[in-house]
């Protein structure tokens, strides 16, 4: 579905194609003078507990990846004990073809605080962590001057949200990423956060219950903060008029979602659709991608980060939804930024890439993701140079197929991601995976009979 009014991007610029001097962000006093901070308002003349179940009510689900229930998480923590409890923004996006929270920092990071406030007051936080990914440095300057802009407006700091309205303060700080993949798992975050290597922690505990420096911690992503205020300002059953119905039993899809959309199409960028707009509307329309680049063909497309795999040819209809990965044999929505590949894409040289990201980011600490992802990516080097046999194609889908469907032994989901990364696209592609392999086997079968 195509939306007539945008939600989470009403107050940027035309994007990505504004005159540049348009592209500035936009100040607290704007935020305000546009109706900014009316949800905060709003939220803190309600009860905690009814603010986490509009939240429920809404059943807006995580745009980080995971998909989990926001409201849900929030109703995780244990009640307050007096002692510090925290929210940790996750902003590292790190994932490859990921972009679209980015956007949000640069041009709209009000919006951001806003959700964080109206976050920390229904869970009780006083404190959250803004971690944002080591490469972003001129979004680090434009979140620095929000936060500031914040304190100056009363909205954080020691006299209580919004001026004192309430007698509940909180205080927001800027953390930047050292720029380690593996920091965007949401416990390898929060090591990161206080200081150590950034290594996932083995759960339980989990973060609700025992997360920064040992306290209750929620770990949001930036967009699913950014849908809070107009949750709280228009309601659950406006959110839920957007977006679809589970088809197959699951929660359902309600909302917008950003897309940012990269690869061979001719106009890329981040666009808001509603969730369950196909990959091929988005595509063709005019109001987004304006068509394959040069008039190609449509090949393939990885829909929402490299680590959830990949879609053939006959799945362009396929839908952005969080039902995805059970209808189209993938990992999940992700953050539902699609690469898009034309006709021309060499897919094992794809394979090839992907493979040497993971193998590069793991973090070294499970033997299944250290050792298999070198060893996937040594097989995939094997075969893009024409010098595997038929049993190292064999050998390529049992080792990524060894890391992804033994639940428990890694700690975290970056075996997960290799495994289906590599899998999907040998099942899906794999006759340009034997075609690299036939001219070794018939010189080796000419030798043979010679």
């Amino acid at each position: 579905m195509f939306l007539t009014e945008p939600v989470l991007t009403k107050r940027i610029p035309t994007w990505p194609w504004a005159d540049p001097a348009e592209r500035v962000r936009i100040t607290g006093e704007q935020y305000i003078k546009t109706g900014g901070y009316e949800a905060l308002r709003k939220a803190v003349a309600m009860d905690p507990s009814d603010v986490i179940q509009s939240v429920k009510d809404a059943q807006l689900r995580g745009r980080g990846g995971a998909g989990f229930p926001a409201g849900v998480k929030w109703g995780f923590l244990p009640e307050p004990d007096g002692g510090r409890r925290y929210l940790a923004v996750n902003c590292d996006e790190a994932e490859p073809g990921t972009f679209k929270d980015r956007l949000l920092v640069d041009f709209d990071p009000h919006q951001i605080l806003e959700g964080i406030a109206i976050a920390c007051w229904a869970c009780r936080l006083d404190t959250a962590y803004f971690f944002l990914r080591g490469e972003y440095r001129h979004q680090a300057d434009t979140m620095r001057m929000a936060i500031a802009e914040a304190y100056e407006l009363g909205i954080f700091g020691p006299q209580g949200l919004l001026k004192g309205a309430v007698d509940f303060s909180v205080d927001c700080h800027l953390h930047r990423s050292a720029g380690a993949y593996i920091c965007g798992e949401e416990t390898a975050l929060l090591e990161a956060i206080e200081g150590k290597r950034g290594w996932p922690r083995i759960k339980p505990p989990f973060p609700a219950v025992k997360g920064l420096f040992g306290r209750p911690t929620i770990v949001n992503n930036v967009e699913t903060l950014c849908a809070v205020p107009h949750i709280i300002e228009r309601g659950a059953e406006w959110y839920t008029s957007m977006g679809v119905e589970s088809t197959i039993g699951q929660p359902a899809s309600f909302g917008t979602k950003l897309v940012g959309v990269s690869g061979h199409v001719n106009r890329t960028g981040v666009y808001e659709v509603g969730l369950g707009t196909s990959i091929k509307d988005i595509v063709q329309s005019n109001d987004y991608c304006q068509g394959m680049k040069g008039g190609r063909a449509y090949k393939a497309s990885i829909p929402g980060g490299v680590s959830m795999g990949v879609l053939d040819t006959s799945e362009f209809d396929a839908a952005l939804d969080f039902d995805i990965g059970r209808k189209y044999g993938i990992m999940g929505l992700g953050t539902a930024c699609p690469i898009m590949f034309d006709e021309g894409t060499d897919m094992v040289m794809v394979a090839r890439n992907i493979a040497r990201f993971f193998k590069n980011e793991s973090c070294g600490q499970c033997t299944p993701c250290r050792d298999g992802s070198q060893w996937v990516y040594k097989l995939l080097l094997k075969i893009e140079r024409g010098e595997a046999k038929a049993r190292d194609l064999d050998l390529l889908t049992e080792v990524a197929g060894s890391m992804g469907s033994m639940p428990g032994t890694t700690i975290c989901g970056l075996a997960d991601g290799t495994s289906w990364a590599t899998r999907t696209l040998v099942d899906k592609f794999r006759s340009e995976f034997e075609a690299r392999i036939a001219p070794t086997a018939a010189r080796a079968a000419v030798g043979s009979t010679s």
